[in-house]
């Protein structure tokens, strides 16, 4: 299961070089607007730490980690629902995300253009929200009118979409975004086909200059603020720096992370954070092939589970052999987990926890 983020903003805030440094690529990031046009694609690994662990305590022959697909979508502009600046091209792009990453200017700097004259992070926001929702609002109305025609004929399912839809229609209609909605699973599963823009987790990235990455911003801290009362995330980074970082050997990373008092880079956070904005979370398999990380929903029972490994698994599934991560190490390996009773029989029911070491046992 990869995760699809939609790398989203105004022309120049520093989306391309974040990109650069999610992907260590070298797109174009130049300093005018719409250098990017056709979308970039880039799989990264999601950092976990257990992995190596394990593969040192199995020698395994490979580790695969979780990943993430970026995708860097050209800048917007106002007007963007209406075509302006290539829009509908790129709204269209982001449609096909999981997320969103919102890179908001939170810098002050002379010699990078802001396409509006100055920097202003809430503004910022506004024009590409007011975009998103005027998009949506303009499906939405025809996405009503076509259910209720189909609603006439008393169908259930048109129905339900109608009532949706409507609630959807009024929320847009009063500037809010649909992912406010106090929707019902069933409710969500109506509109998913639309796959409306403001439907989707938002986290707000705070781009700063590298020299202020602990400093206390105004900026940022309006940016956070706005988060919390919109139902979305955010965080502080430096697109300049996670760069340079992304360019170093990783034994050189610690190094120049230090330098600016940083325990953990702003690459690691965002991963971190995309995971928790979609509800998901990894459990683990090790053995002397590949030690592996399985990305899931949180929640999903243990047959689900090996589903994410193969269909025959769930199809067969018989139970579970579970250990934690800590109480594995601890036992130096399965053998020891083992002879120490550790290792748990689990059946159905049971609800994967995230960092469960897991073999299923199937028949198919």
């Amino acid at each position: 299961m990869s995760l699809s983020m939609g790398i989203v903003g105004l022309p120049n805030v520093g989306k391309s070089t974040l990109f650069n440094a999610i992907t260590a690529s070298h797109i174009e990031a130049q300093n005018f607007p719409f250098c990017t046009i056709e979308p970039n694609k880039g799989i990264v690994s999601v950092p976990d730490s257990r992995l190596l662990a394990l593969s040192e305590l199995s020698q395994s022959q490979k580790v695969v980690p979780a990943t993430i697909e970026f995708i860097d979508i050209a800048g917007l502009v106002a007007g963007a629902s209406k075509g302006e600046g290539l829009g509908n091209t790129f709204l269209s792009h982001i449609r096909n995300v999981a997320a969103i990453v919102h890179v908001v200017r939170c810098f002050d700097d002379d010699n990078v253009i802001h396409v509006n004259g100055r920097v202003n992070p809430l503004r910022d926001i506004d024009i590409i929200h007011t975009e998103l929702l005027l998009a949506d609002s303009d499906q939405c109305d025809k996405a009503l009118a076509n259910q209720r025609k189909r609603a006439r004929t008393n169908d259930a399912e048109a129905m339900l979409a109608v009532d949706t839809l409507a609630k959807c229609a009024d929320q847009l209609n009063n500037g809010g975004s649909i992912r406010a909605l106090a929707l019902s699973p069933q409710e969500q599963a109506t509109i998913a086909t639309y796959q409306f823009l403001t439907n989707k987790p938002v986290i707000y990235v705070c781009n700063v200059a590298e020299s202020a990455i602990l400093d206390e911003s105004d900026y940022c801290n309006q940016v956070a603020d706005y988060a919390k009362t919109h139902h979305a995330e955010a965080l502080v980074l430096s697109a300049n720096l996670e760069q340079e970082l992304s360019e170093l050997d990783a034994s050189e990373r610690p190094v120049l992370m230090a330098e600016f008092g940083l325990q953990e880079s702003g690459l690691d956070r965002l991963a971190q954070k995309s995971f928790t904005l979609l509800g998901l979370h990894t459990f683990l398999t090790t053995g002397k092939i590949e030690t592996r990380a399985w990305t899931i929903p949180v929640g999903t029972r243990a047959p689900q589970a090996a589903g994410a490994i193969h269909s025959d698994f769930e199809r067969g599934f018989i139970r579970a052999n579970v250990v934690d991560f800590d109480t594995l190490m601890a036992c130096k390996g399965h053998k020891g987990a083992k002879d120490a009773g550790k290792i748990r029989q689990e059946g159905k029911d049971y609800i994967v926890k995230d960092g469960d070491i897991i073999e299923f046992l199937f028949n198919v």
